[in-house]
């Protein structure tokens, strides 16, 4: 889905602290702000106060949130360690290109997520659903958007198995028990490898890192 530039001129989509990451069917592009400004994944026509054009300076930081104290929960509050040692050595070492690089890496690796190519011989493809029952018409899907359901299945499949390994109220026990449901639906899943431009890399790998 393309857009005009004036059109996401002032919103995610030509922000610097915004990573693309696919397309949803409904929302559109969509993808993940460096700056955790909005939930993720957010449209690319999202607009906050910490907007930059791409090239300009590093968007500030938001201010801290605060939240009114819970009395039912004596559970500590878990949060993660802010990103300003790292934004500070980008800011003075690292040009744009670098930036953008490191950002890439950082946000595959927190968020589970990446990106992956579809096999060059499925590309312009179709995957057609014909019904036994004559007199009933077939139904016709692009590969393309069969392929990025997959991915997305599997990118919330990566985010859950972190989320769980470290959920704190959780045993070690309990999560490895969820794990096993995890690498089960990985296992499920490893039908679809065969779409992927690089299996071994981008795909599904069940129990004993299997991809097959």
């Amino acid at each position: 889905m393309g857009h005009a530039v004036d059109e996401l001129d002032g919103r995610c989509g030509t922000c610097g602290a915004y990573k693309r990451m696919g397309v949803d069917p409904q929302r559109g592009p969509i993808g993940a702000c460096m700056r955790e400004m909005l939930p993720y994944p957010l449209p690319e026509t999202s607009g906050c106060s910490a907007y930059r054009r791409r090239g300009e300076a590093t968007p500030p930081r938001p201010e801290p949130r605060t939240t009114r104290p819970r009395t039912h929960d004596v559970r500590p509050v878990v949060r993660r360690p802010p990103a300003s040692s790292l934004l500070t050595e980008i800011d003075l070492d690292m040009d744009i290109a670098t930036f953008r690089a490191v950002l890439t890496e950082v946000l595959r690796s927190e968020l589970g997520v990446g990106e992956a190519e579809l096999g060059a011989r499925w590309q312009g493809g179709e995957l057609v659903l014909r019904p036994g029952k004559e007199g009933t018409a077939e139904k016709r899907i692009p590969i393309e958007q069969l392929f990025h359901k997959i991915v997305m299945i599997r990118d919330k499949l990566r985010v859950l198995e972190q989320k769980v390994n470290a959920h704190p109220g959780l045993s070690d026990e309990e999560k490895v028990g969820l794990q096993q449901y995890v690498t089960g639906c990985y296992g499920t899943l490893t039908t679809f490898n065969v779409l992927f431009a690089d299996p071994k890399a981008d795909g599904f790998k069940g129990a004993g890192g299997k991809d097959e």
